[in-house]
């Protein structure tokens, strides 16, 4: 037991590469056979490999509420708190209780309204991601049984049928091969034949077929897993984050500077008590420090969320829409996100071969070798070009339908028209469809030509022949096959993506097409698109095979002025994020694959667009819930208005701590006034208070991508702030010292 226990956990470690050897050999080095396990050893090898499911993090809400009280300014807050209690016996005086629990109620009321609107983002989107666990047809004990995915391990043998997803990587088993899409995890927009021997992949879904395969890997150890866990591992401190402390060390800077000059000239030079001074110095603290920063920003924040949510995008960290405002990149997955991830024939581009036929009968001879029932995609769309799909078999009887295969690699229908005429009619790869023709020599050389004028622009051809039987029997060679004509395939743009694209353009966000498509494909989508097509493989991202245009640029040089890249997998994705981010770019990403997940995740702003997968859900920061990418732009807009709002509190906040800490410094040391602090308290939170009117303040989105000029808020602070000081310096010698006051209020009553 313990030899086959360590044996199964070296493959765990990828000793063994079980995707590659013959399949003979996973049976030999999984311990298992095609009857599958019993349930002794799949509970055994449940404790090897855990279960079929990816590790989901609590987090504490008492830790979570606690972290809104740990940062510079509420420490500095705490600080004042314990100045209050533990310095007052200095002076021979009971302790300030009012002061201490002053500055307490506000820091909790602060941590509680962050808490709220922070808790409150996080709960609509965990009911969003929402679902019921996933179900998997499992041979236990020689039996048939539908059973939770998460209980699968590797040696288990499951079933495999149309529409389902797979629940873990598994290779297949012997039977007909299948249609898979893995778009979501690979970027390709086609489904792929699988056959047996072949690998598939834990989270792609069956598009045609049924088989058995043998789980090979589960858990973090899929492709879906080891995406999440290159997500997992991503962990950076937020944008906001570091202004929030740039502006909070500022503030604590200029307050630590006021209380030196005071501590100096209180008590070397003025020789005050020691009582008063420590209150004087509790003013500046309490009075300097804008506590109640994060709170404003929080509901200025939460109030563009409930907005956002409105235009459909679900904001899960607030953050990220002051970071939206500020983005000057955009990396946009092709396939779902800027095209439909459908396929279509561009009916414009139809190449007739034969004289007498016209475009349209291209598609309806198509269309009747065609079968919707059996869940192909090009079938689909095929017969969508119709007005009517019930036009492909209209008047016609069908005799024998051969389905596509991977050695015919075409579909035929073989009918009989109104008049009882046999007829045969064709569709598929062109090579096949050109060995059919009876004229190949003669247009094989133009039958070429065309097929890659398609491929340069990214579209695949589809061939279709025709054939009269004249004899009427189905089993007859027939007449000729006539070539008639090539349908080119393409996945088309969302029909908002072009205009998506160029006010992107004009609020000055670059879009990039980040793809796993081929590079004519991704040339093409972004030609239709409007967007730039100076685009590249991924192999010039990895340095390998460059262009001489390109061969002597560094990766971060190329990376930032290209159009896109394609053919690219996940880590290339997260590559590409981390390497802008290094340049200095605020990066949003779109997608709505796992194969997008670590760069959602990377992104300064990871947007999951509508009809994603969950794991692109998880590791995002907005979940769109409207189809394409049109509400980003109302989301930028939001944001930079947004934006403006923050931007007018934190010159306020600043201007008011220069305020507080010069104008009660210069009081305090010239006139030798003590302050109580408790008075102060009152004012900060006055202030605080009626400033978070400004959460709803009318302004006008910046046309360009906003950034934190701190240099900029900084000097504006100390001129307003400078200024407010000085006037209450005047203000109070002019109450303090002179007469003017009672003057003027005796004039008022002698004329009233």
């Amino acid at each position: 037991m313990e030899d086959k226990a360590a044996n199964l956990d070296a493959v765990l470690k990828e000793a063994v590469d079980l995707e590659n050897i013959p399949i003979d050999e996973v049976f030999e080095n999984l311990r298992c056979s095609p009857q599958g396990l019993t349930t002794a050893q799949a509970e055994q090898r449940l404790t090897i490999f855990g279960p079929n499911k990816l590790e989901e993090k609590q987090e504490s809400k008492v830790l979570k509420f606690l972290g809104f009280m740990w940062n510079p300014l509420s420490w500095v807050m705490e600080a004042a708190a314990i100045m209050a209690i533990a310095l007052a016996n200095g002076g021979g005086k009971p302790p300030d209780w009012q002061d201490f629990v002053g500055i307490i109620t506000l820091l909790i009321i602060n941590s509680t309204i962050s808490f709220i609107e922070e808790n409150n983002a996080g709960n609509a989107a965990a009911a969003l991601m929402a679902r019921l666990a996933p179900k998997a047809k499992v041979l236990r004990n020689g039996r048939w049984s539908e059973e939770e995915s998460a209980i699968l391990v590797p040696g288990d043998i499951i079933s495999v049928k149309l529409g389902d997803i797979i629940p873990a990587d598994a290779r297949l088993l012997e039977g007909d091969p299948l249609k898979i899409d893995q778009s979501a995890l690979t970027g390709e927009s086609l489904p792929v034949t699988k056959g047996p021997g072949d690998g598939v992949y834990s989270g792609s879904t069956c598009k045609q077929g049924e088989i058995e395969a043998v789980v090979i890997a589960t858990g973090v150890h899929t492709f879906f897993g080891k995406a999440a866990h290159l997500v997992d591992s991503t962990n950076q401190v937020g944008h906001f984050q570091k202004v929030l402390t740039a502006i909070g060390n500022f503030c604590i800077c200029s307050i630590a500077v006021g209380m030196l000059v005071e501590i100096v000239v209180m008590y070397p030079i003025q020789h005050r008590a020691y009582r008063p001074g420590i209150d004087n110095l509790l003013v500046l603290l309490i009075g300097g420090i804008p506590i109640a920063m994060p709170t404003v920003l929080s509901v200025t924040m939460a109030i563009g969320a409930h907005r956002l949510a409105q235009q459909g995008a679900i904001t899960k960290r607030m953050t990220a829409i002051e970071e939206m405002a500020g983005m000057d990149v955009l990396c946009s997955d092709k396939t779902g996100t800027l095209t439909l991830n459908k396929l279509t024939v561009d009916k414009s581009l139809i190449e007739v071969f034969q004289k007498g036929v016209d475009q349209d009968t291209v598609i309806l001879m198509a269309a009747r070798a065609s079968r919707t029932e059996n869940q192909d995609a090009i079938d689909a769309t095929i017969v969508g070009m119709l007005a009517d799909p019930k036009e492909a078999r209209a008047g016609v009887q069908e005799i024998h339908f051969l389905p596509f295969n991977p050695t015919d690699k075409r579909t035929a229908l073989t009918y009989l028209d109104r008049e009882g005429r046999m007829h045969r009619v064709s569709k598929g790869a062109p090579e096949q469809i050109l060995h059919l023709a009876h004229n190949k020599s003669d247009i094989e050389r133009r039958v070429r030509a065309v097929i890659d004028k398609f491929a340069e622009r990214g579209l695949r051809a589809l061939g279709v022949a025709y054939q009269e039987v004249p004899d009427g029997r189905k089993e007859s060679p027939g007449g000729p096959w006539q070539f008639i004509g090539l349908l080119p395939l393409f996945d088309p743009p969302r029909h908002d993506s072009a205009e998506t694209i160029r006010r992107a353009l004009d609020l000055g966000v670059n879009v990039k097409m980040i793809t796993g498509d081929q590079l004519a494909i991704g040339k093409e989508t972004a030609r239709r698109l409007g967007m730039g097509t100076n685009m590249y493989p991924s192999s010039a991202l990895l340095g390998q095979d460059k262009d001489e245009s390109i061969a002597t640029l560094p990766v971060d040089e190329l990376i930032e002025k290209a159009d896109g890249f394609a053919g690219v997998f996940p880590e290339h994705k997260y590559e590409i994020v981390k390497r802008l981010q290094a340049r200095k770019h605020i990066c949003g990403m779109t997608g709505d694959g796992v194969n997008d997940a670590p760069a959602l995740k990377k992104a300064d702003i990871g947007i999951a667009v509508a009809d994603s997968t969950d794991a692109a859900r998880s590791a995002s920061d907005i979940v769109l819930t409207e189809p394409g990418l049109s509400v980003i732009i109302s989301a930028v807009l939001t944001s930079r208005a947004i934006f403006q709002r923050m931007k007018n509190y934190t010159i306020y906040a600043v201007s008011i701590t220069i305020r507080i800490v010069l104008g009660f410094m210069l009081l305090a040391l010239i006139w030798k006034f003590d302050f109580p602090p408790f008075m102060v308290l009152i004012i900060a939170i006055l202030n605080d208070g009626t400033i978070m009117t400004i959460s709803k303040d009318r302004v006008k989105p910046s046309p360009q991508p906003d950034s934190w000029k701190l240099a900029e808020i900084f000097a504006t602070g100390v001129v307003l702030g400078g200024y407010l000081a000085m006037m209450t310096v005047i203000f109070f010698w002019a109450a303090y010292k002179t007469n003017f006051f009672p003057v003027w209020s005796n004039s008022f009553l002698s004329i009233l």
